[in-house]
């Protein structure tokens, strides 16, 4: 059996207004509920734990109901970082082969997307879907450009991350003395890289946007238009 984590616990500050992005509405339809449909529509994974601010769990039952999620198996509560709130639906699960982590905030993953990443997870232990880098990166230092790093190597991090449980569960017991070291946690992949595994990069599309700031919003409506 495998699980997902999809994780939309962000208040949306920087979106602006009163609503967190994760309820937005895209062509009448909630984000989350585009991102979840996503997975009851992949064969890998059976069941979905949900990650919400706390003052929305009572009323997402209804919004459950309204669209047929049925593979959601608990919706609890995030955390004040994304990792804690990550964390919070690891400890919802019992048992999993394969845990599969995304943003709620990424309606565009495919679901042949999410299972390649899981199959991949499940054989080798870890896997990243990432997409290539289009724009030239620099490397600053005190204002100035150090060097420009080769493209051809580079990639972007997107989701879902995926993970054997107990590896994921192991990568997780260190959080709370990273975080009081002041680490900054940027993803799942990099607590598990430090327990030197190296997940496999699994390429994905471009299209798999976060949706954070409203130029997000209008690109996500550009999306939905062309497919």
């Amino acid at each position: 059996m495998n699980a997902a984590i999809v994780v939309a616990a962000g208040k949306g500050i920087r979106m602006g207004g009163t609503e967190p992005k994760q309820f937005l509405e895209l062509r009448g339809v909630p984000i989350i509920v585009h991102t979840l449909q996503r997975f009851e529509q992949c064969e890998t994974i059976n069941q979905v734990v949900l990650v919400l601010p706390a003052d929305a769990l009572a009323g997402f039952q209804s919004l459950a109901k309204k669209f047929s999620l049925r593979k959601i198996s608990r919706v609890v509560a995030g955390g004040p970082t994304r990792a804690q709130s990550v964390l919070s639906g690891l400890r919802a699960i019992d048992a999993a082969e394969v845990v599969a982590v995304h943003d709620g905030v990424r309606p565009f993953v495919t679901s042949a997307e999410i299972d390649r990443v899981v199959e991949t997870a499940r054989t080798s232990g870890a896997a990243v879907l990432v997409a290539p880098v289009t724009d030239t990166i620099k490397e600053v230092l005190e204002h100035s450009i150090a060097q420009t790093l080769p493209r051809v190597s580079l990639r972007r991090a997107l989701t879902p991350q995926c993970f054997r449980y107990e590896i994921l569960k192991l990568a997780y017991e260190r959080l709370s003395e990273l975080e009081t070291e002041g680490t900054e946690v940027t993803d799942d992949s990099f607590l598990v890289e430090r327990l030197g595994v190296k997940p496999i990069a699994v390429e994905g599309s471009g299209q798999n946007i976060k949706i954070t700031g409203p130029e997000d919003l209008a690109l996500a409506e550009a999306i939905l238009r062309g497919q």
